[in-house]
Formats: C-alpha cells, structure tokens, sequence
C-alpha cells in the first residue's frame, strides 16, 4: 500500500466532512487507506463518517487522550509507504498526493514534506515552512521582531520568510496541520512523542527527522486550504498557555546545559508576557463599547449638572462635588448593568433593548433614590435628565460606529453582502435553499458558470470572468460549489481574488456551506441544524441571573425555606453553588451519558425537566426527548416552574 491517510478530529464534523471528501478525491489514483480518529467529539462526527464515508476506518476514542496519542493509534495500524498526518479543517487538491508521492520517490533522504498552505480567505499561512525554535529564533517571534521584519534572514527564522514560498526548499519543521511522513523514518525515529497533548509534537518530530540523517522538504507545487481556529481558539489564554509549556517541553527534551536554561527562563517569560497582551486584547474587545457609553454619559451628565445649576438655582455651586464622584458613577454602573442585561451589548442588539435597559435601569435608580444619604440625594430632575442624555448618546455613539463600520445608519443590521455562487444551476438552487433554511441576509448577484456558458439567462459569466464579476458588482462573498469545481480551481481562483472577499465551499450532498475569513478565528458555517434556545447569549445570561436571583433569594429566606425541604444540609450547600457558578438550579436529567449527547454543555443541576412531573419510571427515550426539548425551547420561565414544583427536592445533592 501506497498511502495512509491520519485525520484525529475533534467536535468538527463538517470541516472533516470537507476534508474527507477532498480526500477521497485526492486518493482515487492510489492504492490507500484513510484513518479518523475520533477524540470523543459530542457532535455526531462518528456517525456521519461511519454513514457517508463506509470506505474510511474509525477509532472512536472514549475520551480526549491528546493529538500525538490518537495519531499513533492509527499509525501502528497503518499498512502506507507513507503516511499523512492530516487536519479535519483541511482541503487537499485532487492531485495533491500524487504529487507528493512523486517528490518523495524521487527524493530518497527526504524524511517528511509539507506544502502551501493557505487559510480560508486565500492567505499564505507562513507556518508552512518553519525553522527550529532556538533561544534567538523564539526570542524573536514571542516579542513580535519576526512579524516587524517577516523577509529578514536574522529575525525570522521561526517562519523561515526569507525563503520564497513559491519555490520548494529543504526546511527544518513539518507543519502538524499537514505532516508527509516515510513509514520506515517512522519506524528508524519513533512515533510522536505523547508527553505533547497538543502542540509542540509536530516541531519535536521534525527535529527527530533531522537528526536522523534526513531532510525535511516544503513543496510549493500543490497548496491546501487550513481554516485554522477550529479545534482552539488561538485569542485564548489557554492556547498561549498550552502553547508555550509544549516548547518548554521541547526545550527540556533537546536542549541541555545553559542553552536549555535560558530557553525556559525566556519560554516562562513569554507565557505571562504573551497571557497579558491576550487579557488586554481580550478585555478591549468586549468592553469597548461600555467605556465609550460611560465616557459619554459622564461627559453629559457634567455638563447637564452645570446647566441645571445656573438654569434653575441660579447657583454655579449649588450641587456638591460629591454628585461627581458617587452619584454620576452610580447612575452609570446601574444604566450599564441594565443595558447588559437586557441585551444592549449582544453581538446583534438593538435600539429597543438600549433604551429598555436604560429605562429599567432608571426605575432601580428611583427606587433606591429614597435610601440614598440626605448628602447624596440629588435633584431627580438630574436623573430623568441624564435618563434622556444616556439615550441619546448610547445611540449617537452606536450610530457612529455602525456607519463608519457599513456606510449605514440601520443600527443592530448589518449591510447586506453581495454573494455569487459559482457552480451548475442545479447545485446553486441547492445552495440558494440552503441559505434561506440558515436565515442567511445578503443580496443574490447571480450564478457564475463552472464551465463554458451556454444560458445567459442563468449564469452572469463563465468562471474564467470571476474576477471581473467581483469587481463590477462589488462582491463580498463568493461561495463555490465543490461538486462543480475542483478544489484546485476553487484555491487557485481565493489566491487570485484576494482577501477582501470572503470564501465559502459546499461540499458534495452537504447541508453546510463551510468558509472562513482568518487564520485566528474559528470557520464560519451556514447549517440548517436545529438551533437550541438555552445556547442562545442572552439565555445564557438570563439563566444565570435566575440562578443568582433564586440563591440570593432563597438564602434570605432560609429559615423559612429549610422547613419545606427533604435535605436540609444538602439545601444551604446548593445555595452556594448555585453562588459560585458551579451548580445550575435546572439542568438536563442525567441517567447516563446518552441522555445528555449532542446538546449544549451546561452546568450540572439540582433539579430537572422530570422533577414536578410527578410520573414514576420515565424509560430512557422520554429521559432524552425531555432534555432535548428543554434546551432547545429554553425559557427562564420553565426554569421557575421546575423550581416551583421541585422546591422540596432542592436540597438534592
């Protein structure tokens, strides 16, 4: 046997399922075998390579052993000359093995060979070919020398990018996302090393490689796609953290003496440098736009105080400075908070919950008003007042943002994107039907030809016109139709593009319609899966201020409430986990681990959707049904009435 093919796949089903059909392609001319191991992924992923792909050979792993084990698994099993180590987030051309197959034949020292790789928006991704992590290479990189000075033949070692990538070239270190590997330099080096969970496996083997006496090789010739982000999130702290202990771990395997301690000392000093830069990142993210409506708010209400001041007392004075230093911060803090919780900072909020949060958010300020100190309690004018001005300024600084943002004033809709397709006009009405079963918005340009062009009608011009058709219509997003197009042409034509358009391909007979438009974020899908409520944002949050809500409220009243519970003890412990987050007041009845498959991941709770049902011997079917229809028709209210008619059993533990 010629080829095996390793894919290890994690809660990814449709980008494996992409990348096994790009696969079954690539292998028709090749006596081959094709491995999925599966790090038990909760998203149906067996059972769609088991129904779809008879041909591939599944290991269904009970838990999550880490990326070097899994691989192994399959390579002891494999019978290939060579054997691929492959990503699920990947496409290959049609004729990308055969290719490497080729160059490997024809190059007998060569140990391993990467190749192009770019990411979804049609990007060269630079770890295609990289140099070993020395001291100095991985100096440069962490503190950022290496992307200030990507050609530079001194600091960036790390992504060799003084190299041409158009060109092939012996390197030092495979890319994990795509690893050609020769079977006996397999067998001569050793398997991956399984000390690596994640990371660092790929970089130690290659070193392992090269020591052996062989080389490593990138081949320019044939390109992938790598969506990249799908398996972890690289702006999170547990990527930097996961990250940087692999290259300790490396560090300590081949480095020994002086070498090895400053390699340590300055991967450690990396990791909190690094885990600072992602928390700030991170913080300005998501808390951007509430500084700005607090800045705003406060700069109104300053100027509001002044005028009320000369207008109405005929004082400059007449208000203490203490109305800006507690009284402002105060109506902020609770404005803000009842923005948050009415929705007014989701991703896609609108004007309705801004104002509703504003509006309750006066009301709790009215009705606190009354307990404030004589020195703190203000004119309400100046609350009613700053009500109106926080309504104003969150939508003037909202509209601001919105146009520059999409050249619009439609706050809380994005500007509807121009789309063409690319495929036959049978496979583009499926993709049609597809977006409008995901309630995908954009604006419908028209059908380019695969082929030669026959009905101007259907199609705006034959793929060899794609260019100009982005052109003259402005278009956002192109989606091709891999049944029609050849993944050689689809990468070709993303190269040709560039990256101000987005990208998206159907694979053959799905129902999701796969892109993404960065190297650092996770693939964007169209699916037509059911969606369920409870992983809704701002279910997410309601369900958690419920919890709080009821805890805080059932402790007030502990002494009354213990009366009427069976667990006293197991009561007030619940209480305070339900405080701390570790506990959910209602959660998924769970007999066993099928009961819970497939559905989004919550806290555990102290009751269920069975509790209050008052039925004996609910069978496992009912168990599941139940479950599933909590989370996906999730309302804080179902939660009350659980709460209601399970009151005794609260103190389960």
């Amino acid at each position: 046997m010629k080829l095996s093919v390793v894919i290890v796949n994690y809660n990814v089903k449709y980008f494996l399922e992409q990348a096994l059909l790009s696969v079954r392609q690539a292998c028709v001319n090749i006596d081959s075998e094709v491995f999925v191991v599966d790090n038990n992924s909760v998203d149906d992923s067996v059972e769609m390579v088991r129904e779809k792909f008879s041909e591939v050979i599944v290991i269904a792993n009970k838990d999550n052993p880490g990326f070097s084990i899994a691989n192994n698994q399959a390579i002891r099993q494999s019978k290939g000359e060579y054997v691929l180590l492959l990503n699920p987030d990947t496409v290959v051309e049609e004729d990308t093995f055969e290719k490497c197959i080729s160059f490997m034949d024809a190059h007998p020292d060569a140990g391993g060979l990467g190749v192009k790789m770019i990411d979804g928006s049609g990007r060269f991704l630079p770890e295609s070919k990289r140099g070993f992590p020395s001291p100095k290479v991985a100096f440069y990189k962490t503190f950022g020398l290496a992307k200030l000075f990507p050609k530079s033949k001194t600091f960036n070692q790390y992504h060799l990018g003084y190299l041409d990538k158009d060109e092939n070239h012996e390197v030092d270190v495979l890319a994990g996302a795509f690893m050609w590997l020769r079977k006996s330099v397999l067998d001569e080096v050793g398997l991956l090393d399984e000390t690596f969970f994640m990371y660092g496996e790929d970089i130690d083997l290659s070193y392992r490689i090269v020591k052996g006496g062989y080389k490593n090789y990138y081949l320019s010739d044939t390109t992938i796609i790598h969506y990249k982000g799908e398996s972890t999130k690289k702006g999170s702290l547990n990527y930097v953290k996961t990250f940087y202990n692999a290259m300790i771990i490396f560090a300590r395997k081949h480095f020994k003496g002086e070498q090895a301690w400053m390699f340590i000392l300055m991967l450690q000093g990396a990791i909190y440098f690094r885990a600072s830069i992602t928390l700030i990142s991170n913080f300005i993210r998501s808390a951007y736009l509430p500084i700005l409506d607090a800045a705003g708010i406060f700069i109104g209400l300053f100027f509001i105080k002044n005028f009320w001041a000369n207008y109405y007392f005929k004082n400059p004075d007449y208000y203490p400075t203490s109305f800006l230093y507690v009284n402002i911060p105060l109506y902020i803090i609770l404005w803000l908070i009842s923005v948050y919780f009415n929705g007014g900072y989701d991703k896609r909020s609108n004007i309705r919950q801004l104002v509703r949060g504003i509006f309750i958010g006066t009301l709790f300020l009215a009705a606190i008003y009354g307990f404030l100190d004589s020195a703190f309690r203000t004119s309400r004018v100046l609350i009613i007042l700053g009500m109106v001005w926080a309504v104003v300024s969150t939508i003037g600084i909202r509209a601001i943002l919105h146009f520059l943002q999409y050249q619009n004033f439609n706050i809380g809709r994005e500007k509807n994107r121009n789309l063409v397709i690319v495929g036959t006009k049978k496979e583009s009405s499926r993709v049609l039907e597809l977006l409008n079963q995901a309630e995908v918005q954009s604006n419908m340009i028209g059908v380019v030809a695969p082929k030669g062009i026959d009905d101007t009608k259907t199609y705006l011009s034959k793929l060899e016109q794609l260019d100009e058709v982005v052109h003259i219509y402005k278009i956002n997003e192109v989606i091709f139709c891999s049944k029609d197009i050849s993944a050689q042409q689809i990468m070709k034509w993303m190269t040709m593009i560039g990256t101000n358009v987005d990208y998206k391909i159907v694979p053959k007979e799905s129902l999701s319609i796969i892109g993404s438009s960065s190297k650092n974020s996770s693939g964007q899908l169209y699916t037509i899966d059911i969606r369920f409520g409870i992983s809704d944002t701002r279910n997410k949050r309601n369900k958690r201020m419920l919890d709080l809500t009821i805890a805080i409220f059932l402790l007030i009243l502990f002494p009354i409430g213990i009366l009427g519970v069976n667990n006293k003890s197991g009561y007030f412990l619940n209480i305070f986990k339900v405080l701390a987050g570790k506990k959910t007041w209602v959660a998924y009845k769970q007999s066993n681990q099928s009961t819970v498959e497939n559905l989004p991941v919550i806290k555990p709770g102290v009751l269920s959707p069975i509790d209050g049902l008052k039925v004996l011997n609910i069978n496992e079917p009912t168990i599941q049904r139940l479950n599933f229809i909590y989370a996906k028709d999730y309302s804080a209210y179902n939660d009350i009435d659980i709460i209601w008619k399970g009151f005794k059993d609260l103190g389960r533990v």
